[in-house]
C-alpha cells in the first residue's frame, strides 16, 4: 500500500499505534487530535517523497533524491527565488524581498535563495543568504546554496520519522520540534561541508562561504548561522515603537569562545597593522589565510586549526508584534546599524522593494564611512510575516 493511501486511512479513522502492544487501537483523546492538526499538512507533503522510496530500508540517497525532485518542482512552479526580486505566493502570509549589489573587489560572491512552500509544505518557507570568500568563493557559495535546502529537507524528514510522538510530551511539543530541526541542521551542515570537500570541480581549500538560513514553519522560525552574516527581527515594543532584536551572533575570531577554540587548535587570531580592529584567523606558521570569520563552509586549509562549520541554531515564536526579519551579509552590517536597517525597511512603501532600498542605503554608507576602502558585496533578504501583497507569485530583476 502506498504511504499516502495508508496515511489517509489512518487519519480518517483516527487510529494510532499504541506503544508496548502489537495492536492498532482507537484513541479519540486530545493528543491524537492535536497531533493530527499539527502534522496532517506535513504528512500530505511528505507522502509524495516517501512514496518514491521503495523498500523498508531505503537509503539516505533516496531521500535526498526525493528532496531534490521537490526543489525542481518548486522551481518549475516559480516558488524558488535565487536572484534579486521578490516572491509571494497567493494565500501565504510571507513576502520575501531580495537584493544583491556587487562590491568593488571583483566578482559578486554573495548569493541567496527563498523557497516558498518548502518541502511541499504550505506553512513552510526556507530562505538563506551566503557570503563567499577566496578565489573560488562565488562557486562555493552557490554550491552550498544548492546543496543545503535539499539536504536539510531530507534530514528533517528522516529525523521526524525516527522521532517517537509520545503523548506524554504534548506539553513540550515546541521544544521537541526545535530539537528535531536543530539535529537536522547539525547533520546537514556536517554533510554539506564534507560533500564540498569531496567535490573536485571546486577548489575550496583556500575558499569558503558563510551561510545564514531561516525556516519558517507556521508561527515558529528556526535560525541557523554559520559565519558573520546577521539576522535582525523588527518587532513592536509595548509602547508601540518598532525595535530591532538581533537573532544571531556575528561569529568573528575575537569572540572569547571562538578565539579560545582556535588557539586550542593551534590556530592564531590577530589584526594586521593596516587593519586595526579587524581580527583574522591564521595558520600556525603562515600569514594565511586571514579569515575574518570563525565559522564557514570550505576553507579546508585551516579546518584543523579551529575553523568550524557547526551552526548556531535558535528558534523564536512569531507573534502579531513581529513584523519582519532582515537577513544580510556583513557588507550591510559593516556600515548600517540594526536600528537603521529596520527603519529603512519599515518605511519603504512597497515591501517588494525593501531589500533594494536597504542595499542602496548601505552602498551610500560605504562611500561616506569607508572612504578609501573597497566596498564589499552587499546583499539582503527582507522576510515579511504578515503580508497583504498577493498580486503576483514571483518577480525577478537584474542583479
Amino acid at each position: 500500500m502506498e504511504f499516502h493511501v495508508m496515511m489517509n486511512i489512518l487519519c480518517k479513522k483516527l487510529w494510532i499505534y499504541k506503544k508496548g502492544t502489537n495492536k492498532l487501537c482507537f484513541d479519540s483523546g486530545f493528543w491524537i487530535i492535536e497531533a493530527m492538526r499539527h502534522f496532517s499538512s506535513m504528512f500530505n507533503g511528505l507522502a509524495r517523497s516517501f512514496s518514491m522510496r521503495r523498500g523498508k530500508n531505503s537509503s539516505n540517497g533516496d531521500g535526498r533524491e526525493a528532496a531534490e525532485t521537490m526543489a525542481k518542482d518548486a522551481k518549475k512552479h516559480d516558488m524558488i527565488l535565487r536572484s534579486s526580486g521578490f516572491v509571494n505566493v497567493d494565500g501565504s502570509n510571507n513576502l520575501a524581498s531580495v537584493c544583491f549589489k556587487r562590491g568593488r573587489k571583483g566578482v559578486n560572491q554573495d548569493c541567496a535563495i527563498v523557497w516558498e512552500g518548502f518541502g511541499s509544505q504550505a506553512d513552510m518557507l526556507f530562505c538563506g543568504i551566503f557570503d563567499g570568500h577566496g578565489p573560488w568563493g562565488h562557486f562555493v557559495a552557490k554550491k552550498v546554496r544548492e546543496s543545503m535546502p535539499s539536504s536539510l529537507l531530507c534530514n528533517w524528514q528522516e529525523t521526524l520519522a525516527q522521532t517517537s510522538l509520545d503523548p506524554d510530551l504534548e506539553s513540550d511539543k515546541k521544544h521537541q520540534r526545535f530539537h528535531i530541526w536543530k539535529h537536522s541542521y547539525l547533520k546537514t551542515c556536517a554533510a554539506v561541508d564534507h560533500e564540498l570537500e569531496q567535490y573536485r570541480k571546486i577548489d575550496s581549500f583556500y575558499s569558503g562561504t558563510t551561510a545564514l538560513t531561516i525556516v519558517r514553519q507556521g508561527d515558529i522560525i528556526y535560525v541557523a548561522n554559520v559565519g558573520d552574516s546577521r539576522a535582525v527581527l523588527a518587532t513592536n515594543s509595548d509602547d508601540g515603537n518598532l525595535v530591532p532584536v538581533q537573532l544571531t551572533v556575528d561569529f568573528k575570531p575575537n569572540l572569547p569562545q571562538e578565539s579560545e577554540r582556535i588557539i586550542q587548535c593551534k590556530g592564531r587570531v590577530f589584526c594586521m597593522h593596516d587593519e586595526p580592529g579587524v581580527h583574522r584567523v591564521w595558520l600556525p606558521n603562515e600569514e594565511s589565510p586571514g579569515l575574518a570569520m570563525s565559522r564557514a563552509f570550505g576553507d579546508y586549509c585551516i579546518k584543523d586549526y579551529g575553523l568550524i562549520s557547526v551552526p548556531e541554531v535558535t528558534h523564536r515564536h512569531i507573534t502579531n508584534k513581529d513584523q519582519f526579519v532582515v537577513l544580510a551579509t556583513d557588507g550591510v552590517w559593516d556600515v548600517v546599524s540594526n536600528q537603521e536597517a529596520i527603519q529603512i525597511v519599515s518605511s519603504t512603501p512597497d515591501k517588494a522593494k525593501a531589500a533594494k532600498r536597504l542595499v542602496e542605503f548601505a552602498a551610500c554608507a560605504w562611500k561616506k564611512k569607508r572612504k578609501g576602502i573597497a566596498m564589499d558585496d552587499i546583499s539582503a533578504i527582507c522576510l515579511f510575516f504578515h503580508s497583504s501583497h498577493h498580486e503576483v507569485n514571483l518577480v525577478t530583476t537584474s542583479k
